[in-house]
């Protein structure tokens, strides 16, 4: 058994980009002794434990349900903790996400990715009823597929990192809210749908995507943001007519119940 542990183990060679604030930043080189199993977090984790306590980066769950750990291996966006170190032969490269600030090493600024975010109003929007409403509103199982894979974003932000056309323009909303739009446009509970619209469908909006599908390519969810954006094209061009006549679905009779606290 020990010779059969032995043999799983190899060396993998590491360069990690390094940034303090100050210059364009630097690589550092780590040689570790890797097995099958490892993940590239668990990687980093041992640099930053064995090698440079200095090393920063984001990570939370360690299960690609936060989305956290975001970073470059090899060119390509990726979640740490789903990487798996047996997909790189001799050497990694790790760099922090595209497109955002960079602070330390491999953490970026997401303030700029989550106010666009917000901009799309993420949430359900009623005008026809109180907000304070106590009660569940009626959805068949047809109405949540229309959306349901569109709610599987995490905000890791490895779509706008991909995306190339984030990379030329700041203002651009990015994949992710745009995806989040349609999510909510398509949630038959909701009535902001003519409002979202008219935040899209402006200048540095779903227009200003190119369909190069990158966005799709990265994403570790399986949600399809290029699919999303070109429905959001479509109901930019039939805002006139299609979505004013949407009527979102009423409350159900029963009160929510109430959970003991």
């Amino acid at each position: 058994m020990t010779e059969l542990v032995q043999k799983e183990i190899r060396k993998l060679k590491f360069r990690v980009f390094r940034f303090n604030g100050e210059g364009k930043g630097s690589y550092s080189s780590y040689t570790l002794d890797v097995k099958n199993g490892m993940t590239l977090l668990d990687a980093l984790l041992k640099i930053k434990e064995n090698y440079d306590p200095s090393l920063t980066f984001r990570y939370s769950c360690r299960m690609g349900i936060c989305g956290s750990c975001g970073v470059l291996a090899n060119g390509k966006e990726k979640l740490a903790c789903k990487t798996q170190l047996s997909d790189y032969e001799k050497e990694v490269e790790i760099r922090p996400l595209n497109n955002m600030p960079i602070i330390r090493d491999l953490v970026v600024e997401f303030k700029p990715f989550l106010d666009k975010n917000k901009l799309v109003k993420p949430y359900i929007v009623r005008k026809d009823v109180d907000e304070n409403l106590n009660k569940e509103f009626k959805q068949t199982p047809n109405e949540l597929n229309e959306y349901l894979n569109f709610s599987n974003c995490i905000m890791c932000g490895l779509c706008y990192s991909a995306c190339p056309t984030n990379a030329t323009d700041l203002l651009y909303l990015g994949p992710q809210a745009l995806t989040r739009a349609y999510r909510f446009i398509a949630d038959s509970r909701d009535s902001g749908h003519i409002d979202r619209i008219m935040i899209v469908d402006r200048d540095h909006g779903v227009w200003n995507c190119h369909f190069a599908g990158s966005c799709s390519d990265v994403c570790p969810k399986g949600v399809d943001p290029a699919f999303a954006i070109q429905q959001l094209k479509a109901l930019a061009l039939l805002k006139g007519s299609q979505l004013k006549n949407k009527i979102p679905s009423q409350p159900v009779e029963k009160a929510r119940d109430s959970v003991a606290t």
